[in-house]
């Protein structure tokens, strides 16, 4: 039988909250009491952003010693080789990251300024994930930025060239706010269906459905075949808006009537 399981992004995606600051110590705090929960996954940084190092390292060094025994420590960053050498070169025990790039025609336009195609797109991301690989990362993920706008076709094949190149997961990122659940449902439950891949779901809340949409991603995948893996931030907080709430999600998935 699936499962879902809880990637926690309080301290890459959480952060980004107007006007909070997190210092390293909050944030190993943090990463000690998900752990404490059992939540499978923190994404608890930016391995290429030097001030985040000293951090990174050390909470790589408390799983070394069996501080941290249920939470993997993954880390963000954008799907360029380039980033990714870098940050197996400056955090050298990472083990899980998650790779991020942008899919939709609107983002591949304006982030590029019209020097990429969607077949650079595809390119780019392969690479990056070969380089994972090559580094010894064990649970690559590859986020497909502002999914909710992208074509769905586009991104079924991204899913299929980067689960060749070694990726395990794929994230369906809802970079504005935009999808409602029976959208979200539709669209996880083809590209599971057609990707075969665990998918992780990643929702903001601009439009107060981040939760719901994040409940009936999970039932997409599940019900698609694969395994899903819901991101969450304690007490919703993120950009604009904020993520979904990791006790909200938690709460639907064991209480809610469709569960």
């Amino acid at each position: 039988m699936n499962k879902i399981y809880f990637v926690d992004v309080t301290n890459r995606d959480g952060v980004q909250t107007s006007r909070l600051g997190l210092a390293k110590l909050q944030k190993t705090i943090i990463n000690l009491m998900l752990d404490d929960m059992g939540v499978t996954q923190s994404e608890f940084g930016f391995p290429t952003t030097m001030h985040e190092l000293n951090y990174l390292n050390a909470n790589l060094e408390l799983v070394e010693r069996n501080v941290i025994t249920n939470t993997k420590l993954s880390g963000w960053m954008r799907a360029i080789a380039s980033d990714v050498e870098l940050s197996f070169k400056n955090v050298p025990k990472l083990k899980n990251c998650n790779l991020s790039q942008s899919t939709s025609e609107q983002m591949i336009y304006g982030k590029y300024l019209g020097k990429k195609t969607p077949e650079d797109i595809l390119r780019l991301s392969c690479e990056a994930v070969e380089c994972a690989v090559d580094k010894g990362a064990e649970i690559i993920g590859v986020n497909a930025e502002d999914a909710s706008r992208s074509d769905i076709n586009f991104l079924i094949k991204l899913g299929k060239e980067v689960k060749n190149s070694g990726a395990y997961r794929f994230r369906y990122c809802d970079t504005l706010g935009y999808d409602d659940p029976k959208t979200a449902y539709d669209r996880i439950y083809e590209i599971a269906k057609a990707t075969k891949m665990p998918i992780e779901m990643h929702f903001h809340n601009d439009l107060g459905m981040a939760t719901a949409c994040s409940v009936m991603g999970a039932k997409a995948a599940i019900e698609a075949g694969v395994d899903a893996y819901i991101n969450t931030a304690i007490n919703g907080m993120g950009e604009r808006a904020g993520n979904a709430d990791l006790v909200s999600c938690m709460l639907a998935i064991l209480k809610s009537s469709g569960f």
